[in-house]
Order: C-alpha cells, then sequence, then structure tokens
C-alpha cells in the first residue's frame, strides 16, 4: 500500500477565524474488563485502541484542536457514560479496531499458543448512527475523514457491505444505528474501525509507530476540515504540503 501524505483543503488551510477553536471527545473503545477482541497474536482491542487514541490526539492538538480524553484508562464500564462526559465537545470520535466473525477465521500457531486468524477481511470502516441528535454533521465528518484517508493511500474495507447499509461507501462510511456510543450522545458521532487485528499482516501495520502517525495525521485532518464548515475552524498559517 502506498501511503502519501494527506491534501488539505484549500478553504481550510488557508482560512483564520476568530471563533474559540473545537473541543473533539475522543474515546477508547471497551476497556480493562471488557477488553474487545484479540488479534491474531493475542493482543486485547483495547491495547490498540489506546495506543491510536493517544497518537490521534496529539495529531489533533498539533491543529490547535482541544481534546477531551474519553476512557483513556479503560475504566469506564458503562458504554452510556462515555457519551456523557463528552458533552459540551464539538465532535465525538470512538477509537475501535475491527475483528471477523468466527466463520471466517482460521487456526494457527503463535509463538506456542494457538490462536486464529483471517485473510479475507483487512482495511479501516467509519460508522455513524441515523438516530444520532445530528446525522449531517456526523455524516459530514465521517466522510471528510473517509475521504482524507483514501488520498492518503489507506485502503477501505467493504466488508461492512454485508451487514451494513451505505452511508457513504467511496469514503467507508456505514450506518450502525444501535451503538450506544453513536446514538446516546449530544453531538456528532463516529465510530472508526482502524483495521482489522484478526489480519496478521495488517496487524502488524497497526501497530508501526510511523504508520499510526501518519494515520491519525490524516483522521485529524479530516476532522479539522469538518468541523472548520460548521464555524469551529482554527487558523493555519502555512499553505497545504503534499509529498512527492
Amino acid at each position: 500500500m502506498a501511503l502519501r501524505r494527506p491534501l488539505i483543503f484549500a478553504a481550510f488551510a488557508w482560512s483564520t477565524v476568530a471563533l474559540a477553536g473545537p473541543l473533539v471527545a475522543v474515546d477508547v473503545g471497551h476497556g480493562v474488563k471488557d477488553s474487545g477482541a484479540l488479534s491474531a497474536r493475542g493482543r486485547a482491542e483495547f491495547e490498540f485502541n489506546g495506543d491510536f487514541a493517544r497518537v490521534l490526539a496529539r495529531a489533533l492538538q498539533e491543529k490547535d484542536i482541544a481534546v477531551r480524553e474519553i476512557n483513556f484508562a479503560g475504566d469506564i464500564g458503562s458504554l452510556a457514560a462515555r457519551p456523557a462526559q463528552a458533552k459540551g465537545s464539538d465532535f465525538f470520535i470512538s477509537i475501535h479496531h475491527d475483528s471477523i466473525g468466527e466463520a471466517w477465521l482460521k487456526p494457527w500457531v503463535w509463538q506456542g499458543v494457538e490462536r486464529t486468524h483471517t485473510d479475507v477481511k483487512r482495511g479501516w470502516g467509519l460508522f455513524v448512527s441515523q438516530q444520532s441528535p445530528d446525522l449531517e454533521t456526523s455524516l459530514r465528518c465521517a466522510s471528510a475523514i473517509g475521504s482524507q484517508l483514501r488520498r492518503a493511500g489507506f485502503v477501505p474495507t467493504p466488508w461492512h457491505g454485508r451487514k451494513h447499509q451505505a452511508a457513504d461507501a467511496e469514503n467507508g462510511v456505514w450506518y450502525y444505528d444501535n451503538l450506544v456510543v453513536l446514538y446516546r450522545t449530544t453531538l456528532p458521532a463516529v465510530l472508526f474501525e482502524a483495521g482489522v487485528i484478526k489480519h496478521q499482516e495488517e496487524e502488524l501495520e497497526l501497530r508501526d509507530p510511523e504508520r499510526q502517525a501518519l494515520m491519525a495525521d490524516v483522521v485529524a485532518t479530516g476532522i479539522a476540515a469538518c468541523l472548520s464548515v460548521t464555524g469551529k475552524s482554527v487558523p493555519v498559517s502555512e499553505p497545504p504540503q503534499s509529498a512527492p
């Protein structure tokens, strides 16, 4: 996969808005007690989620976007408590990593331990809920994030089309209406599946710090571009740069 630096929307890059900067709530999916799926090599999803959420938080802050950390310690047991803690933010993004149904898993042995993996599903995905109190902004932000990811060379998985209605399939956005963290919030909300940890090769890619940094920068760029449309812009003093 050839990755390249994202192209930032010119209108956003040259704007200077006198409003206060946006506040983004970044939620770490799962927790210490409910650690989520296990990767192909037996690592808990919660650990992947926490790693990427911290990198994303730094990427947002570098763009002068304030961050409200939700469940970074993994001690919030209630799903409804997460969007409740995000109240007052301008946007909510919940970080997850994907798995696959048992029917698509194959056995293998890693470091002497029997594990399972898949070779049929990989790639990222974005979810919004049609029950969201602000579906329009949720969908716009999800599409902006997905568009930036695609421009940078990250490939979405089409797998979600088996179970979910497309919201913006080209940009990897799907409807998932009964996700508590999406419909119990009072603000625009998106759930991001950064990749498939049951895929042997993608699991290693998802743990690579350089790749994490690039993906986080791209996601942060998409959020910033979306929030600039809603009137929550941040000033940018330099023109957009693209990789050679």
